[in-house]
């Protein structure tokens, strides 16, 4: 049993799949997790994210993977436990950036079909549903405002004591959105047969709660 969550930035994807893996018994499959960790291979080998030979040549040379530990998905690049360097936000740009290339995309995509072909999975990311696992039994598009995105960000920085703009985080989410959508390589789009859920006036539980009875409803 395959269920792909697509959306854009900070619409809350994660956090949902999460959840949603923890009360079904299912496993999640934190695909952005994957590119944010390739994205850190090439930050930590000074590698600039227009020079796309340099990109490729490297995916040769990173080895990603996921693991579960405690009940906790740890993302291991190359034997190191990166959990706690990935989220950063020039991550998360490099990320964005550098996931057009088709060689970093074929890499991890192999990766990700493995998983979904062998066990019951939550998969969530830009093009689940529509180029990862174009079957999956059920499909959700979650999306929410760019504001109420910059404003969940926002909140999450302000609690770590990161110093942030909100109009700064807001700017940063659209642009990244525009990228994800514009690009040529598996673009950002609801897939023709994915349920659209807007979590704009929605708390994580009754978004888990809309979902759960889709998948309900599919099955």
């Amino acid at each position: 049993m395959n269920i792909a969550i697509d959306g854009p930035a900070g619409a809350g994807k994660s956090t949902i799949a999460k959840k949603l893996a923890k009360e079904l018994g299912y496993v999640y499959v934190d695909t952005g997790a994957m590119y944010r960790a390739m994205a850190l291979y090439f930050l930590e080998q000074g590698i600039d994210s227009t020079n796309e030979e340099a990109i490729s040549a490297a995916s040769d040379t990173v080895d990603i993977s996921i693991r579960y530990q405690d009940g906790e998905q740890q993302v291991i690049l190359n034997d190191e436990n990166v959990n706690d360097k990935i989220r950063r936000e020039e991550v998360g740009n490099m990320a964005s950036a550098t996931s057009i290339y088709p060689k970093v995309r074929t890499k991890l995509v192999a990766l990700q079909q493995k998983l979904a072909a062998s066990t019951d999975v939550i998969m969530d990311g830009r093009d689940i549903g529509t180029c990862v696992l174009p079957n999956a039994e059920v499909k959700i598009y979650l999306t929410a405002s760019s504001a109420t995105r910059a404003k969940r960000r926002y909140d999450e920085l302000m609690a770590k004591g990161e110093a942030c703009d909100l109009a700064a985080i807001q700017q940063d989410i659209e642009d990244r959105d525009y990228r994800d959508m514009h690009r040529e390589t598996s673009p950002l789009k609801q897939a023709e047969d994915a349920v659209l859920v807007d979590s704009s006036e929605m708390n994580i539980d009754e978004v888990v709660a809309a979902i759960q009875k889709i998948c309900q409803e599919k099955i």
